[in-house]
């Protein structure tokens, strides 16, 4: 091999090794973050601002609480829209800024149902709104993940709000003698403690089945799911949203089959009734509906498919 060869072939050599002596060493793979997003929604309702705020989720084994139907039979139909038992279930609340008034409708589960639920008040937060900020809150029905968020260690979590549901709810669910003789007295007991810093304060107002609230929003009445079950009704420049609380639970099985009852239920003709008719309204009216149990942001409208019907969620789109 010539000289000039030789430092060719030495020259090649060296390019291909430099790159290598003076190479970082190697980083470790990044850690899981394994944190959450803030859970809010937002969407504008004509002129009105509407933000979908997640308490969380919980796991249920929906397959065994649905009364009328077998349990291989809710399998077979979750099992169609990729789901099984337990089916982690959101639970969400809604925030009505109507420019005059700031309504929350909901409050989530608050300390009653163990650490995956309980964070609306801190979305509340992240969305960019303080709790003392709210001025109404309508209560669609006095369950636990409903009105777990109202008060926390004795105190209200709102201190300016005034708190509203139905009569038929309150006279049932704040009463001692159901409580005395009720076999789970815990979610009397929840109730009460939930309510009484509003009811001391004389912030607690009931009102008695369907009626209106504030301008643009309503209360309708649904009685079934529970004694005083009630839905909200928001309405602004021709936009329509109705907010069923807890006409539903588990949209994979409900939705195809509105007969299908939940042991939920207070009465569970009734719900069915209430049900169906909800989703015949809101199939025939084209509007928007939004649940406390749908997957969040639990918002979307609802269109007839056979002999049921099919949810079709919110398409995202940032706020104009």
């Amino acid at each position: 091999m010539t000289l000039k060869a030789t430092l060719r072939a030495l020259a090649l050599a060296t390019a291909a090794v430099f790159p290598l002596l003076h190479a970082a060493p190697a980083a470790a793979a990044a850690p899981m973050a394994k944190t959450f997003a803030p859970g809010y929604y937002r969407m504008m309702l004509g002129d009105f601002e509407i933000t979908v705020l997640s308490d969380g989720t919980v796991p249920l084994p929906v397959d065994t609480q649905m009364t009328n139907a077998k349990p291989e039979d809710v399998r077979k139909q979750l099992a169609q829209h990729f789901l099984k038992p337990p089916v982690e279930t959101s639970v969400n609340g809604f925030l009505v800024n109507t420019g005059s008034k700031l309504v929350l409708i909901d409050t989530g589960a608050g300390s009653l149902f163990g650490p995956t639920l309980g964070r609306l008040a801190a979305n509340l937060k992240a969305s960019g709104y303080q709790p003392e900020q709210v001025d109404e809150i309508y209560i669609t029905h006095m369950h636990g993940d409903h009105i777990g968020g109202l008060s926390a260690d004795g105190k209200a979590v709102f201190p300016n709000a005034v708190v509203r549901a139905d009569q038929h709810d309150a006279d049932y669910w704040l009463s001692k003698a159901n409580l005395e003789k009720a076999p789970d007295k815990d979610s009397f007991k929840g109730a009460m403690m939930m309510f009484q810093p509003y009811v001391e304060a004389g912030r607690f107002k009931p009102f008695n089945g369907s009626t209106d609230l504030v301008p643009g929003v309503k209360a309708l009445a649904a009685h079934g799911h529970t004694p005083g079950h009630t839905t909200y009704v928001v309405e602004s420049k021709g936009e329509k949203l109705v907010l069923w609380g807890d006409l539903m639970h588990v949209a994979a099985v409900q939705f195809a089959h509105p007969e299908t009852t939940i042991n939920f239920d207070s009465d569970n003709k009734a719900a069915a009734a209430e049900r169906k008719k909800a989703y015949a309204d809101a199939a025939r009216g084209a509007y928007w509906i939004g649940a406390a149990h749908l997957s969040f942001p639990g918002v979307g409208h609802l269109r007839s498919e056979g002999k049921g019907y099919a949810f079709e969620p919110v398409n995202y789109l940032p706020l104009r």
